[in-house]
């Protein structure tokens, strides 16, 4: 099992460490509930370092991302980020990952940590362009700083103005000490914030400094337990959950990072997939009585017949019910329809909603 640069500082804090995809990662400090209201209320950092991250370097950079993603890279100009999928041959999904535009030739794509040897060997056999990879996974690390009081929090650390740096955009500019850093204005929570690209022997200094500088905001550090159920208030997609696999983006609701005007892998069977229409769609839902939803519980229609299956769950902690995510038939999907999840032997009623659950 790895380590990241911080596993020592979160053993010092007493955090609760577990595995996951194959490091030794901070679940949780204090709790769920109280970390995940510290982002929604003012600002905590995640140690997120198990990412994977690949740089693709050469003239045909571009051409081998739009290849081998779903979304229109051509429109990235420099400093700006883009969320894709990469779809496999039998339409469902690889991974889904962020898309980086470092400057011309140069793109840096962001995996999750549990699929970077998958990605990094998908994405090589079909490298016959001669494109300059390099795998930087074990060389950096990732903090993400999030919250609504981020910026006001991080601006002493920086030179740069961290409040015009736009959703999906980044800067490549000094932090905390450190020249060269990547901050983007992205991240899993809803709440704002920055996701910091350093490198290893650079973070130590980065996340002291990080605390430092945030103490009078009430700065926490927040285990990744708080991040799934900020994800989730926000519909935010888990792969591995919500989508894998099996799952094609237009079922996951993905249509929009699914652009038809350029070839990509298996782009003619997902187009064709638009036409014709899903046989299952990925919504959200809400609880109607006090329950909570998990994975894999199964979706039931009023005649208790079973129509879909639950994909992420919990007990929301900002609206303190039970919320879901889950794939049922199209017939059962539209807003407001109702459905039951089968918990234990019990069907207990929901009612799909529109995303994001959480509203500020």
């Amino acid at each position: 099992m790895k380590n990241t640069a911080l596993t020592h500082i979160h053993e010092s804090l007493g955090a609760k460490m577990l595995p996951f995809a194959g490091y030794n990662m901070p679940i949780l400090y204090e709790g769920v509930n109280a970390e995940h209201e510290v982002v929604r209320k003012s600002v905590g950092v995640f140690d997120v370092s198990h990412m994977g991250e690949f740089l693709l370097s050469g003239p045909n950079a571009l051409a081998l991302i739009q290849k081998v993603t779903s979304n229109d890279a051509s429109t990235l100009t420099i400093g700006r980020a883009q969320y894709s999928c990469l779809p496999n041959h039998d339409g469902g999904i690889v991974d889904d990952l962020i898309v980086y535009k470092i400057k011309e030739e140069q793109y840096l794509l962001v995996v999750n940590a549990s699929n970077i040897d998958k990605d990094w060997d998908w994405i090589s056999s079909h490298n016959d362009l001669d494109v300059d990879m390099k795998n930087l996974s074990d060389d950096y690390s990732l903090l993400a700083i999030q919250g609504p009081k981020a910026v006001e929090a991080m601006q002493s650390l920086s030179s740069i103005d961290l409040s015009a740096i736009q959703y999906y955009h980044f800067e490549v500019a000094d932090f905390a000490g450190i020249e060269h850093v990547i901050i983007s204005a992205t991240g899993y929570t809803g709440s704002g914030g920055f996701e910091i690209y350093c490198k290893n022997a650079e973070v130590e200094q980065i996340w002291n400094t990080v605390f430092e500088a945030g103490a009078s905001f009430g700065i926490k550090p927040i285990g990744l337990a708080a991040r799934d159920t900020l994800r989730l208030e926000m519909g935010f997609c888990l792969y591995g959950n919500d989508i894998n696999d099996t799952t094609s983006p237009l079922e996951a609701g993905l249509g929009w990072i699914t652009k038809f005007t350029k070839e990509f892998t298996n782009s003619e069977n997902l187009k064709k997939q638009k036409e014709v229409g899903v046989s299952k769609k990925l919504v959200a839902f809400e609880m109607l009585e006090r329950a909570v939803p998990r994975h894999d519980y199964e979706i039931v229609d009023a005649l208790g017949k079973k129509i879909g299956i639950v994909t992420s769950g919990t007990m929301s902690p900002s609206m303190n019910i039970g919320i879901g995510m889950g794939y049922v038939t199209t017939e059962n999907s539209s807003i407001g329809s109702e459905i039951f999840i089968r918990i234990r032997k019990n069907d207990v009623p929901a009612k799909v909603v529109k995303l994001p659950f959480y509203k500020k």
